[in-house]
């Protein structure tokens, strides 16, 4: 069978989730037998012509939009959404924010799966019209979509309101890390379990004020190391390092794989502060990685990294659960014991690529 790929900028994967998901998905389909086909969205080359290559086995079609910004990355959905359709096969969109542009392909009775991703039109930092722009492309992707993918049990819930067949959940998988050089951690300066380590984009809706504003008031001895760009013209870029004290670090945004899965091995607890979504990839990697995890109190939370983890409302109480994690050894190894039996029983990438193989083949 004919898999067609949509919805992301292409692999190998350099942007986000979705990326390093098709990039896991890709060669396992192509593994198991079935040919693949990827957009990607290029960054050079002859503006609005499509070129085509191969990796490692996978077809690869790309197409340098005319536009920039997010601009370009509607012009590149909707130019994939018209191409696919002279493709063979079965098509996997990957999220569901220009799904009005997959309309085509169903009034040509071609199969479409759907990831209908987080819940993108309440997080606030989108202006009204992005809001709406969002909110209408989930109900029209949930319609249209032949096969409609939840990746928590929440946002399958949230999705069945919108659309008249039940989506399917699948969620998000990570890696086992069992060991990691220790290097990446001492070249920073940190010291091997006395750490806490936030790997998330800096905004609100991610409770970075909140859990800098709580560690700057333990004086525990420790570091707080918060990965991720700040803009010096971002008013709550500005707030966050006004509110850290002196062993608060901000070491920028770190891509290198190997250095991100040493920095959480290595760390006494992650520090998860999102308050929307779904089964977020980086809690996964946590859990992956054996990891304490202390996490804003949420439902989209507590399902993915289960009870025996901690969690906090506000600031207050993420300072309280800092304090204990940091005092307290036997409760992080019965966390850090927890947080492994909750990835293997759910989160094992073998798992979810074989259930989305299932899914596409119509099992």
């Amino acid at each position: 069978m004919q898999v067609n790929i949509l919805g992301i900028r292409g692999i190998p994967a350099q942007h986000g989730g979705f990326e390093t998901f098709a990039a896991r998905l890709a060669p396992y389909l192509t593994r198991r037998g079935h040919q693949v086909l990827v957009y990607c969205q290029a960054e050079t080359g002859p503006v609005r012509q499509w070129h085509q290559d191969e990796w490692h086995g996978i077809m690869r079609r790309h197409f340098r939009p005319r536009l920039s910004g997010a601009a370009a990355t509607m012009d590149f959905d909707l130019a994939a959404a018209r191409d696919v359709t002279g493709q063979p096969g079965v098509d996997l969109v990957l999220g569901y924010n220009t799904a009005v542009f997959n309309i085509g392909q169903r009034i040509r009775r071609r199969r479409v799966l759907m990831n209908m991703d987080g819940i993108e039109w309440k997080r606030a930092k989108w202006s009204a019209p992005a809001k709406l722009w969002f909110f209408l492309n989930e109900v029209i992707g949930a319609n249209i979509s032949s096969q409609a993918i939840a990746d928590h049990p929440e946002i399958q819930r949230h999705v069945a309101r919108r659309c008249f067949k039940t989506p399917v959940m699948i969620p998000y998988g990570a890696e086992q890390v069992t060991k990691a050089d220790a290097k990446y951690v001492q070249d920073l300066g940190l010291t091997p379990d006395n750490y806490l380590i936030s790997i998330a984009r800096i905004e609100p809706e991610n409770s970075i004020l909140e859990l800098v504003r709580a560690f700057s008031t333990t004086q525990s001895g420790a570091d707080c190391v918060i990965l991720g760009n700040l803009d010096p013209d971002n008013d709550y870029h500005r707030r966050v390092r006004a509110a850290a004290g002196p062993s608060v670090r901000f070491p920028g945004a770190i891509y290198d794989p190997p250095a991100v899965a040493a920095l959480r091995f290595h760390c006494r607890a992650y520090l998860h502060g999102h308050q929307v979504g779904g089964t977020n990839p980086s809690l996964v990697e946590a859990l992956g990685a054996g990891n304490a995890v202390i996490a804003h109190d949420n439902r989209f939370n507590r399902w993915v990294a289960g009870e025996g983890q901690f969690y906090f409302a506000d600031s207050a109480g993420c300072a309280d659960q800092m304090r204990g994690v940091l005092a307290d050894t036997a409760r992080v190894e019965a966390a850090r014991k927890s947080a492994r039996a909750r990835h293997e029983a759910r989160f094992l990438w073998d798992r979810v690529l074989s259930e989305y193989e299932r899914l596409i083949c119509g099992q």
